[in-house]
């Protein structure tokens, strides 16, 4: 039932997908066109602008674009909530008030390019406006969404191992995320944190699903890029270093600060390497989430704007290229399933990793032990 269960998930989203296609594509020839109009010129004879179409379908934005229904977007403005201390403090409306960046709201616009912003409407007079957005963007309604369903998911089936116990056959999600959490307890934990993989459970098991779930999350049609964003990454990055640093004991700083059995001169230049090496692993589960997720959907994106690059060139050209770009998207979707699993286990890997070297205790104490068992027998 569990596998049936996720085959229909994997061709619901696939099925998704392919219908999102035209829709993607309907929007960029859209956009091309009315910034054609925009600057005098007739049916989106402008060059196309690949870097701003890309980064603004996986940046982050104060509007839930879906598709375009002839040529109005179809979308759900988000609360907009900014403090601006030289315009009366804090401020709360809609997105719908900037009619999607056509129009301004009480002095202020909305800015497009590499990242969307709202920025002081009067360019005069913006160096006096420091603005602080809090909005409910995409990626923030996105993450609350993964939240519940990450809730709703685990106290279900919490649920029904209180109910039931571990003596009952699991059956639904239980059944699905019992390997997994098998899985992540055998391969992960234990390997890696010892007699005390039981405390970090938790952690791991959060750390792994929440990435899992947003990454699967970002695949589907018009689904935010959320695990692709730099600052998410980064939060999740400094809460294993902050466990790490919290749980780590006097042997891994001996080891960090003062080396043992290592000739002075060495240790001074160690040491320092050390820590940095302590400094680097955050940045490197940082970057390795980021860079790994936002490439996925750049590649997708990259592929199906070819077929406005080719069709600039030829019409024909370009309508030859739809099977082919078609063809390929699809087949880097499901191999952005399979990455969406893989790194979500690397990074509940490596975080288990830099944690039970954190904790690691002396090697020596043991074996002084078996060697006194060895003098008394």
């Amino acid at each position: 039932m569990s596998f049936r269960r996720l085959f229909s998930f994997t061709v619901l989203t696939f099925a998704l997908f392919s219908a999102s296609i035209p829709a993607i594509a309907q929007h960029e020839e859209n956009a091309a066109n009315h910034e054609a109009e925009a600057h005098g010129e007739k049916g989106g004879e402008k060059k196309l602008n690949v870097s701003e179409e890309i980064f603004g379908h996986i940046g982050d934005s104060h509007y839930w674009h879906f598709f375009d229904i002839n040529d109005e977007p179809v979308s759900i403005p988000l609360p907009v909530i900014i403090y601006d201390k030289a315009n009366g403090g804090l401020k709360m409306f809609s997105a719908s008030k900037f009619h999607h960046g056509h129009e301004e709201y009480e002095g202020y616009k909305l800015q497009f390019g590499m990242k969307e912003k709202i920025v002081w409407a009067n360019e005069a007079e913006a160096a006096q406006h420091d603005i602080y957005d809090i909005s409910i963007t995409k990626n923030v309604l996105s993450m609350m969404i993964s939240v519940i369903l990450l809730l709703w998911i685990m106290l279900g089936v919490a649920k029904k191992y209180k109910k039931n116990g571990t003596m009952v056959a699991p059956s639904g999600f239980q059944n699905a995320l019992e390997p997994v959490l098998t899985f992540i307890r055998d391969e992960v934990a234990k390997p890696n944190l010892g007699h005390r993989y039981m405390y970090f459970m938790p952690l791991l098991l959060t750390v792994f699903f929440f990435i899992w779930i947003n990454n699967l999350l970002g695949l589907l049609p018009g689904g935010a890029n959320f695990t692709g964003n730099i600052t998410v990454t980064l939060c999740l990055a400094i809460i294993a270093f902050i466990v790490m640093m919290a749980k780590s004991n006097k042997h891994y700083w001996g080891h960090l600060l003062n080396p043992p059995g290592v000739p002075f001169g060495i240790k001074l230049l160690l040491v320092p390497i050390e820590i940095m090496s302590m400094f680097i692993k955050p940045i490197a589960l940082t970057i390795r989430l980021f860079a790994n997720i936002m490439a996925g959907h750049i590649v997708i994106l990259s592929v199906i704007l070819l077929i406005f690059i080719f069709g600039a060139l030829s019409k024909a050209v370009g309508v030859v290229f739809v099977p082919v770009s078609l063809a390929f998207s699809i087949f880097m979707f499901m191999l952005e399933l399979l990455v969406a699993a893989i790194q979500a286990f690397i990074f509940a890997n490596l975080t288990a990793v830099f944690i039970g070297q954190a904790i690691e205790e002396p090697h020596h104490d043991h074996a002084h032990g078996e060697h006194d068992q060895l003098e008394h027998l």
